[in-house]
């Protein structure tokens, strides 16, 4: 019980400090990014300001749900089918839409460093506005299955399927689409910008760029800490599902799952934290933004 009582504690608490940091973090990336002109304008930081608007979402909606449930044993549920449904939509869509957002801001700084005139001139805030519909659509499209197949489970009384196809699908959408794929993408692309700066026979023209590189990259170290442990964790319960666990091999498991899962949160909470520690441009918009704004508004009360 002890394991139990310290998974409840450590979901209450955590949650509670990533739930703030969450709320300031991104409260920062959304004003920089939207106010700054050289940022609103550029198609790599416009995804950072997309993916802020997500993870605020996406955070600020599921972790109070999660400390409830997990801490206090409340049933946020209450045996509605209908609200199994939106929340199983509300908690899978931001969370691909995030990690999409950043693998194609990886992408964008692949272009722009490019010694190919043509791929460089395809890194444009007008394809950025229009990728950024497709993505939020095809992602909402994606998880129409869970409005369908998801509903209170008559023998458990919680929020899931009973679906084979969808049981299949489950591991690849936990170790592919969430972990590996984005893993990957920022990795290969991450590796090709590197070669696209080593090869390059002006970088001072590209200093600004080396500052979003920075920024960017620093996502692969997000979901590397957050979300590939998760993965792990899923991959080894899929693993293992068959065999007899004694009582303390499941509460260990148990805690190892809720530690994971809220470390989850890490991702969509610490991309503001790491832009200030990479960027010494974005550290001067943050304070100009915020005390230009406060000196304003003394201004105007006085």
């Amino acid at each position: 019980m002890t394991l139990l009582f310290d998974g409840q504690l450590f979901t209450l608490y955590a949650g509670i400090i990533l739930l703030v940091a969450c709320v300031v973090g991104n409260g920062i990336n959304i004003l920089v990014f939207s106010r700054v002109r050289i940022y609103r304008t550029n198609p790599c930081t416009f995804y950072f300001l997309m993916g802020s608007i997500d993870n605020m979402f996406y955070v600020c909606f599921n972790l109070p749900i999660r400390i409830l449930s997990d801490t206090y044993r409340i049933d946020t549920y209450r045996g509605s089918d209908v609200w199994c449904k939106i929340r199983h939509l509300l908690l899978v869509v931001p969370s691909l839409i995030s990690v999409t957002f950043s693998c194609l801001a990886i992408i964008d700084q692949f272009l722009v460093t490019s010694k190919s005139a043509y791929l460089r001139s395809r890194s444009q805030i007008k394809w950025a506005h229009r990728i950024s519909i497709i993505v939020i659509v095809f992602w909402s499209l994606h998880d129409i299955y869970g409005l369908v197949l998801y509903h209170i489970l008559p023998t458990t009384k919680t929020c899931g399927s009973d679906n084979a196809g969808l049981a299949i699908y489950s591991p690849i959408y936990l170790l592919g689409i969430i972990c590996g794929i984005p893993v990957g993408i920022m990795t290969l692309f991450g590796l090709l910008t590197y070669r696209n700066i080593r090869q390059t026979t002006r970088p001072a023209e590209l200093r600004f760029d080396r500052q979003l590189i920075r920024m960017t990259s620093i996502h692969i170290l997000l979901v590397a800490v957050s979300l590939v442990p998760y993965g792990g964790v899923k991959a080894y319960s899929l693993i293992t599902a068959g065999m007899v666990k004694d009582s303390d091999r499941q509460m260990k498991e148990s805690f190892a799952t809720t530690v994971v899962t809220v470390g989850t949160y890490l991702y969509y909470v610490g991309s503001c934290y790491a832009f200030l520690l990479t960027s010494r441009r974005f550290r001067r918009m943050v304070k100009k933004t915020i005390f230009h704004n406060r000196e304003e508004n003394t201004g105007e009360l006085r």
